[in-house]
């Protein structure tokens, strides 16, 4: 009987785990550099939209997951808006180790934080007195699955560097 329990015990210990625990905003800037300038011209901006992901352990199954975006708009040449956030997020992950910890923290949780993110950026936007900006959506697995592929190929070249040498 007492084995049982034990057993059960250890089979709920190993159980992956997952939970949000925290969203907030890190950090957030927006700046208008040609403005009032910038609101005479003909508004078909060009928006470039660039993003990063970090992660860092808190402490036991707890990770701290950000997502940096910054979108900059040109009407021309001239910049009418850079917004950055920092759109942060802690999450509990447990029993899952290794690649799937990887894609879990790279992938999986800049997915749940994103639209967050999108929102804070609209808002701003909008508080700025341009019109709405709603970002497409990100595949996240994609982007994860190329930087993976990309530090592989670094350490192959690496590896064969050294031979060389």
């Amino acid at each position: 009987m007492a084995e049982n329990q034990q057993a059960a015990g250890n089979e709920n210990q190993n159980q992956l785990q997952f939970a949000l625990q925290r969203i907030y905003v890190k950090d957030l800037s927006f700046e208008s550099p040609n403005s009032p300038l910038v609101f005479q011209e003909q508004w078909k901006p060009q928006v470039n939209l660039d993003l990063n992901t970090a992660h860092n352990k808190l402490s036991g199954n707890q990770y701290e997951v950000v997502l940096s975006l910054t979108v900059t708009a040109k009407v021309g040449e001239k910049v009418a808006y850079i917004v950055e956030i920092q759109q942060a997020g802690v999450f509990l992950v447990a029993g899952i180790e290794g690649a799937q910890l990887g894609q879990m923290l790279g992938a999986y949780c800049p997915n749940i934080l994103f639209p967050y993110a999108r929102e804070a950026i609209d808002a701003t936007v909008n508080r700025g007195s341009f019109p709405a900006l709603m970002l497409a959506p990100v595949n996240f697995d994609a982007i994860y699955a190329q930087a993976l592929k990309r530090k592989q190929e670094e350490a192959a070249g690496e590896a064969k560097e050294e031979q060389t040498h």
